[in-house]
């Protein structure tokens, strides 16, 4: 069971790729960072910060749903993606090395989704504790 951000793998990869896409889109013009470049970054970076509330959740159902809402923010990443390439805002280079980063970072969520309360434990497990 992860218990920590720094032992959760898919969030630090999701992490990793957020910043990418930052580094891309901080070098574009003005109209192309409002029009595509910030919805880029907001749903990059929801990737990872929808994974990690989901982790500080404590209770199985909450932690899958916030990891169901990683996963929109991936495809929705997707989406912003392919549109900054198609109007040649990142090179097909960089594009495709992002979608396959993407593409890991899916697979590891769904794998995530999947493990998320198989493990029969009770549920005061995934509570805060007391002092």
């Amino acid at each position: 069971m992860i218990t920590s951000l720094e032992d959760f793998k898919v969030y630090n990869l999701a992490m990793e790729v957020g910043e990418e896409i930052w580094g891309e889109v901080i070098k574009w013009d003005y109209f192309a960072k409002q029009s595509v470049g910030i919805q880029l970054v907001k749903a990059a970076d929801s990737i990872a910060a929808n994974l990690s509330e989901g982790l500080g959740r404590y209770h199985y159902k909450e932690t899958k749903n916030f990891s169901y809402f990683s996963r929109g923010s991936l495809f929705e990443t997707k989406t912003w993606l392919t549109k900054a390439n198609n109007r040649k805002l990142i090179s097909d280079e960089k594009f495709g090395q992002l979608m396959q980063s993407i593409d890991v970072i899916g697979k590891m969520i769904n794998a995530y989704i999947r493990s998320i309360g198989s493990v029969s434990e009770p549920e005061e497990i995934y509570q805060t504790p007391h002092p």
